[in-house]
């Protein structure tokens, strides 16, 4: 029979392996999520700001369509997610855009199987909000992949943005400082005749 002593080293040691089986997973999720930002947004940098002319930030509200057709565009609409907790959605929407340009067969296959872990899986770093019969479609369509495995799923984060995140997206301090870059408008200085003391009518008697 073993002493106490004996029995409380035991416990500590069983301890020790149950914290060090946990620290295990955590590296391997982190390892897998490819360094999710999500995992502890405080200690992340702040982003720096790209100098983008005003007048093509304004343009930006004239649709959804042209915000994403900007390069500059979508990085400023992701810096906006970040801060809504919610960038997966455009990462997800851009990750399905590079996966329709794929052509070889066997890259197909790998990058069907790397969206899917990363934003369809139940246990995905960065699930995206989806139903269970949309995953369900893909899990399937994914065992044989065409560049259009995704399109469902894609289509509905893409009205998920445009009609939710997009219309916070200007009115946001992210955007609204760039657009607030452009200078006043040129004011145009009119005479007024009201100030012009020195016409009279005729026949004014000329008091001075």
């Amino acid at each position: 029979m073993l002493s106490e002593d004996e029995l409380l080293a035991c416990r500590m040691k069983d301890t020790h392996l149950r914290n060090k089986d946990k620290k295990g997973r955590l590296s391997l999720l982190l390892a897998k999520s490819g360094s999710h930002e999500n995992v502890s947004p405080e200690k992340k940098p702040p982003a720096k700001t790209k100098h983008i002319a005003p007048d093509v930030a304004l343009r930006w509200r004239d649709s959804f369509e042209e915000l994403l057709s900007h390069s500059d565009g979508v990085e400023v609409f992701t810096q906006f997610l970040r801060t809504q907790f919610s960038e997966e959605n455009i990462e997800f929407w851009l990750a399905c855009e590079d996966f329709k340009t794929t052509e070889s067969a066997t890259k197909l296959q790998s990058k069907a199987k790397q969206i899917h872990a990363i934003f369809i899986d139940k246990e995905a770093p960065k699930e995206i909000n989806i139903d269970h019969s949309t995953k369900a479609t893909i899990e399937k369509n994914i065992l044989k992949p065409t560049t259009s495995c995704f399109d469902v799923a894609q289509s509905k984060i893409y009205s998920l943005m445009k009609r939710d995140c997009y219309p916070r997206f200007l009115t946001s301090d992210i955007y609204l400082t760039l657009t607030k870059k452009a200078g006043p408008p040129t004011m145009i200085r009119r005479r007024s005749r009201s100030f012009v003391f020195n016409e009279r009518p005729e026949g004014t008697a000329d008091w001075l």
